[in-house]
């Protein structure tokens, strides 16, 4: 009989057989690689996470801005090293600022990362460094290391128990997505933003000025869980020293091309751009969550945290020794999303009834998890689910702690549950988002500071709103001069 040792070994090996590793040549340097992607599976790997990326941040409804980005990243991609791949392009409803590209040529901008652009040139640079972490293959060798490293955790989850204890946990945290580049990677991913922008015609040291702005902002490493551009893109060090020299490099390679960076036009292009977090998908105030498009409200413990995604709300409390997960359920029936919502997450019912719940039909379920914990002890994990129907649609929530903790969280999952209901007050109802309102100028001169208190700026806005426009408070602004501020 083998050991554990040796059969995790065994497993290894074979593993690593099936991932059928090939020597490949990189679109960009020439030079072989090693992969463990044909060209096919990384355009059928992006396919499979596309719908992924869409379902957790949701699309943003904006045809002409699409249209716009779709158009000129096609234009680029024909003069890219991979001009036979087809791209395409995702504008996201999220405000965190940040683009990322997945294999197979699919590229996502976050409305965040849009409302901080201040013309086409910037847009274009970050454009073409995203596209060049394709056409680097960038995006795969992050997937090939994704590969090797499940591999090695499921030889290991053989050899170890504790291990596979968090064998799903592990495996979900390395998800390619947001996997933080290389510094040679963002090197490289630079350098080929620069081209790809300035073989289009756009002027590619505005590339350099937005990462001076991205640096302004010391965003943090990420935003209600979604990291930021800055913590998945590292500075590889002389950032935008590399980009202004490299810029001059291709002008002078192509000195017949004119460089474009067209500020009025992209800023008439996202006027009306949904700014920061929009209410109207859920918003906490009072320890209260409201969600006006869906009508409805719910309590908020007190001291408990909320994160509100498109695919569901997650609330904890400040030990996380407890979690309420709220969704939208795909069945028609309360009774039926009980019933699945046991069998897909192969539960044992303890007792189901059905309740009103200020005067909707919902089922109260009681059911419990039994498993082993790292020393091999038997746990169980509890749980009390409502699923509420409400307007044709079916609303779940779930209650979860250990058994021993779970009569400590039970009145909070309660009250939460059991005050769902039908948001009727207008003021909550008609919230509006802040969007972008595009300024022209009108007098002869005037300095940001002035315009902003014309235009009745709130004060505590100033500097956010100056790093929006990418000025300084005490630059002057001449006629025709457009800028960004606030509006419902």
């Amino acid at each position: 009989m083998r050991t554990l040792k040796s059969l995790s070994i065994v497993v290894l090996i074979v593993s690593l057989v099936l991932l059928i590793p090939s020597c490949a040549v990189n679109p960009v340097t020439g030079k072989s690689q090693l992969m463990f992607m044909s060209e096919e599976q990384e355009v059928a790997l992006g396919t499979q996470y596309d719908p992924t990326v869409i379902s957790t941040f949701g699309l943003y409804n904006d045809d002409a801005l699409l249209d716009f980005i779709t158009e000129k990243g096609n234009e680029m991609g024909k003069i890219s090293h991979r001009p036979n791949l087809q791209y395409h392009f995702r504008v996201l409803d999220s405000p965190v600022v940040n683009a990322f590209a997945v294999p197979g040529g699919y590229i996502y901008l976050t409305r965040g990362i849009l409302a901080q652009f201040n013309n086409e040139a910037e847009l274009m640079g970050v454009l073409g460094h995203e596209m060049g972490h394709i056409t680097a293959r960038h995006t795969a060798q992050q997937q090939t290391r994704q590969q090797i490293s499940q591999v090695a955790l499921a030889a290991g989850m053989i050899a170890s128990p504790e291990v596979a204890q968090f064998a799903n946990e592990a495996m979900a945290a390395m998800q390619l997505l947001f996997l933080s580049f290389s510094r040679a990677n963002e090197r490289e991913a630079d350098r080929l933003g620069v081209e790809y922008s300035s073989k289009i015609g756009y002027d590619s040291h505005k590339m350099a000025d937005f990462f001076d702005v991205l640096n302004k902002m010391q965003m943090g490493s990420s935003h209600a869980g979604v990291p930021t551009w800055m913590s998945t893109h590292p500075d590889p060090g002389d950032r935008n020293v590399a980009v202004h020299q490299s810029t001059e490099e291709w002008h002078t390679k192509l000195p017949q091309q004119s460089y474009a960076i067209n500020t009025n036009t992209y800023l008439q292009l996202i006027d009306g751009l949904v700014y920061g977090e929009d209410p109207r998908q859920g918003f906490v105030e009072d320890n209260m969550f409201y969600h006006p498009d869906l009508k409805f409200q719910f309590p908020i413990p007190t001291g408990w945290t909320l994160v509100n995604s498109p695919m569901q709300v997650q609330i904890v409390p400040e030990d996380q020794n407890a979690a309420m997960i709220f969704e939208l359920s795909q069945e028609k029936t309360a009774d039926a999303a009980a019933q699945k919502t046991i069998s897909d997450l192969q539960l044992t019912l303890l007792e189901k009834n059905n309740v009103q719940v200020n005067g909707l039909n919902a089922v109260a379920a009681m059911s419990q998890q039994v498993s082993q914990n790292q020393s091999g002890q038997e746990q169980v994990l509890k749980l009390l689910s409502y699923f509420i129907e409400k307007d044709g649609n079916v609303y779940a929530f779930h209650g979860l702690a250990l058994d021993e903790q779970f009569n400590n969280f039970q009145p909070a999952f309660t009250s939460t549950m059991q005050n769902f209901t039908t948001l009727t007050n207008p003021a909550k109802l008609n919230i509006q988002p802040d969007r972008i309102k595009v300024i022209s100028i009108r007098s002869a001169s005037v300095s940001l500071e002035a315009a902003f208190d014309y235009y009745k700026v709130p004060k505590d806005k100033y500097n956010e709103m100056a790093l929006l426009n990418n000025r300084e408070l005490n630059d002057e602004l001449k006629r025709g001069d457009m800028i960004k501020i606030l509006a419902k």
